[in-house]
């Protein structure tokens, strides 16, 4: 049996998509080179360049705070991991209980849309502060004075609500057909939500959910403001010793290493998802 050998013809298509593919790259780069040094230029030669260095690119500042932000920062990561599985918790059980249609149950449907709709309109802040200043006031037996555990709290309940939204959308996304087969199978409704209709769901919503987790990587360093030495909080005391916001920077960096990972890894499923279904 004769070597199948690619024709003249499709030989020629492949070099012209290699050679297209190298200048598409080389063009991208150079116009990216052009712009940052562009944007290098106009930021360095501007008036103010010299203060703005001084003020918020010393190394010297930035090599005496990067310890202390450190050590915050890992706060910041700790308070992500505990609120992460919680939030993921409560984000299903009120998309689940919000998709109860039985009339016995409303008063629990109520509730979980009432959940929904307080607090993805209060901004996220002030839960915190009301978590965080409200909680303790009431000097209830049991509740946790720990400035840390009622910021994961205040995160929890703020991000709980927007999951249960994207848990909801995607239960919704199931086509009714497979409901009604998994019925028509024997299966009870527990039984086909938790075997057919959640399991699909979930990897439908895998990329929205960890985009709100970048998100609340980032407002981890909202809980600064009831108090915890977290990242943020570790810059502000050293940029009020100081005067100098260089500090700030390094928690910055700090956040950016994190996020832009978990961005990546985002982009990477949602690619992988559109591939899957053909797009």
């Amino acid at each position: 049996m004769s070597e199948w050998v690619k024709s003249e013809r499709q030989a020629e298509r492949e070099r012209m998509r290699r050679s297209r593919s190298r200048r598409t790259a080389s063009i991208a780069t150079a116009s990216t080179v052009v712009f940052v040094v562009m944007v290098v230029w106009i930021v360095t030669s501007s008036p103010g360049w010299p203060r703005v260095r001084e003020t918020f690119f010393d190394f010297g500042q930035f090599r005496e705070a990067l310890p202390d932000v450190l050590s915050g920062f890992l706060l910041n990561i700790k308070i992500f991991l505990i609120a992460e599985p919680l939030i993921l918790i409560v984000g299903l059980l009120v998309a689940l209980a919000r998709g109860i249609r039985t009339p016995a149950f409303f008063p629990i449907r109520a509730l979980a849309t009432l959940y929904t709709d307080i607090f993805r309109g209060v901004p996220t802040i002030l839960v915190i502060y009301l978590v965080g200043f409200g909680l303790p006031a009431l000097n209830l037996q049991g509740i946790p004075t720990d400035l840390a555990t009622l910021g994961i709290i205040a995160l929890t309940l703020s991000y709980g609500a927007y999951v249960a939204e994207v848990f909801r959308s995607g239960i919704e996304s199931i086509h009714p057909s497979q409901v009604a087969a998994a019925r028509s199978l024997g299966l009870s409704h527990v039984r086909t939500m938790l075997f057919v209709v959640l399991p699909q769901a979930t990897r439908r919503v895998v990329p929205p959910l960890l985009n709100d987790f970048v998100s609340l990587q980032k407002d981890t360093a909202l809980v600064a403001t009831i108090g915890p030495l977290e990242a943020l909080r570790q810059a502000q005391i050293h940029a009020a010793s100081t005067f100098n916001f260089t500090p700030y920077l390094a928690a910055a960096l700090l956040f950016i290493l994190l996020t832009i990972p978990m961005a990546r890894f985002t982009d990477h499923l949602a690619a992988r998802t559109r591939r899957r279904r053909g797009a």
